[in-house]
Order: C-alpha cells, then structure tokens, then sequence
C-alpha cells in the first residue's frame, strides 16, 4: 500500500507541471493501460497488425531520415518524456514493449512517424530475453539504452 504521504507529494508535483505536460501525462497514462490490456487479451499475432508494416532490421525503411522538423523532433522528446515518467505510477510494471506501443500511438496522433524495434538475447535466467525500443525523428523515444548483447530481429514502421 502506497502510504499517504507519497501520494501528497506526487499529486503536488503533478500540480506543479504546465498544462501542455499534465496532458501529455495523462494520455500517456490511458494509452499504457490499454496496451497493457491489449497485450493480456489480444494474441500477439493479431495485435501485431496494428502496430504498423513489419520490415526486416535490415530493410532500408528503418532508417530514420535525417530531415525531421524541430518540431517532430520536440514531439517525439516530449512524448518519450510523458511515458516514460507515467510508466513509473502506475499500480503494474509498465515494461519496454507498453511503453513503446503507447508512445507509438502518441506518435501516430501527431503526425510524427517512428520505427517500433524488438529484440532478443538468449538469457541466463530465461531461455530468451526479449525487448522493445522505439525511436522518432532521430529521438531515442523509449526503451534506451539498449544494451549491445540484444539483436534486433523485427521492425515496425
């Protein structure tokens, strides 16, 4: 149980962020429910094709072209930003791939186009380890650092 004095502090540092950052906040919060929701519900084969056109890593599209607008780039800062900091408060562990499926979905709204990676490493504790990045406009929006043992094996733009 979280105690009540932490509660008062959060809610008063929530009190003090801008408009602009408390909404983003609050979307990010509603968009990482849901993905977590979807992820629990939906097979992964089906909720694969709402996230976008699956490319090989390789594949050229995956590369991020170097004329972003300042203001893509500022989007995709702030949104990686808001979900990152709203995966922090929420009563489960919001994990790479919510965040970057959210962040994703935030993207989209805004007209910012990104590129949603997954990647896996055989693991000591699990028979394979798996992760999820997603980069914007030359952004590394969630899921960074990713570590260099970590092979990506799919993309979705």
């Amino acid at each position: 149980m979280v105690p009540l004095r932490l509660i008062r502090r959060r809610l008063r540092r929530f009190a003090q962020v801008d408009n602009h950052h408390r909404a983003l906040l609050i979307e990010a919060l509603g968009w990482l429910v849901l993905a977590r929701l979807a992820l629990i519900f939906i097979p992964f084969r089906r909720l694969a094709r709402y996230l976008g056109t699956f490319v090989q890593p390789t594949d050229a599209r995956t590369s991020q072209s170097s004329t972003s607008s300042h203001n893509d780039i500022r989007v995709a800062e702030e949104v990686g930003w808001a979900v990152t900091r709203a995966a922090r408060h929420l009563p489960f562990e919001a994990v790479c791939l919510p965040q970057a499926m959210a962040a994703r979905i935030m993207l989209k709204r805004r007209g910012v186009s990104s590129v949603l990676h997954f990647g896996a490493k055989l693991g000591q504790d699990r028979p394979i380890d798996a992760h999820a990045w997603l980069d914007a406009a030359g952004v590394q929006v969630t899921g960074y650092p990713v570590e260099k043992t970590f092979a990506e094996i799919a993309c979705f733009v």
